[in-house]
């Protein structure tokens, strides 16, 4: 992608962003942008990251590893934001700053294992799933309590908010109505003494609507790569 592809993209996103906040009458950097580099070459977040980008999200393990070798040499804050499964806990631990998708007590008490004392906790949203949708991930909003309580009482792990990964829908209203319901889960879980100040939420296509509904990181790949590409360390 030529470097003014990528500039111009970046600051329509960042342009994007602020203007929502500033109509829900939010300061424009009370929201945090997370580039989803998935499918996406080391390449590319490396031109993202002179324009001055630092975080990026990986959804599959495998892919991200040898992308966070090769770009080693960068200042950056990388966020796990796929599916967790139980055998690749140890390297999530050992690689990421983040982890927004954390849904089960079994795979928080392996990452708290897993890390080590020697660098920060990582930090951790847990995943909530807001419909009944199949093949997506998260906890049901009946649960969450429980696994908040379990992932707060765990050294290795910050707990710091909530993540959804909504049904899409097309209408503004209904994109954050989805939204308005995670951050009511939140504003309950504060109620309860949980100490949280993350809402990951919103994408490249809904992403006016989450900040509305009060998010503090957006997660946008398309906006910023365009379609993906073969993911590779070039």
């Amino acid at each position: 992608m030529p470097l003014n592809d990528v500039a111009d993209r970046l600051v329509q996103t960042q342009t994007r962003i602020a203007s929502a906040a500033i109509r829900a009458g939010r300061p424009a950097e009370s929201v945090a942008l997370v580039a989803i580099s998935k499918g996406q070459p080391a390449s590319a977040i490396r031109e993202l990251t002179a324009l001055g980008q630092r975080d990026f999200g990986e959804n599959y393990l495998q892919e991200a590893l040898p992308k966070m070798q090769a770009l080693a040499d960068l200042p950056l804050t990388w966020h796990f934001t796929g599916q967790i499964q139980s055998n690749k806990t140890r390297a999530i631990s050992e690689h990421f700053a983040w982890v927004h998708t954390l849904a089960r007590e079994q795979i928080a008490t392996r990452l708290n294992e897993q890390r080590s004392a020697h660098v920060a906790p990582i930090n951790v949203c847990l995943q909530v799933r807001l419909a009944d949708e199949e093949g997506k991930g998260g906890v049901t909003p009946d649960a969450l309590p429980a696994l908040a309580a379990h992932v707060r009482a765990l050294p290795r792990l910050r707990l710091r908010g909530l993540m959804a990964l909504p049904p899409p829908r097309e209408n503004f209203d209904e994109q954050k109505s989805f939204f308005d319901q995670l951050a009511r889960l939140q504003h309950e879980l504060i109620g309860q003494g949980f100490d949280l100040d993350t809402l990951s939420m919103g994408m490249s296509g809904d992403l006016e609507a989450a900040v509305a509904a009060g998010a503090t990181q957006v997660r946008i790949g398309t906006a910023l790569f365009g379609e993906r590409r073969r993911a590779t360390t070039d």
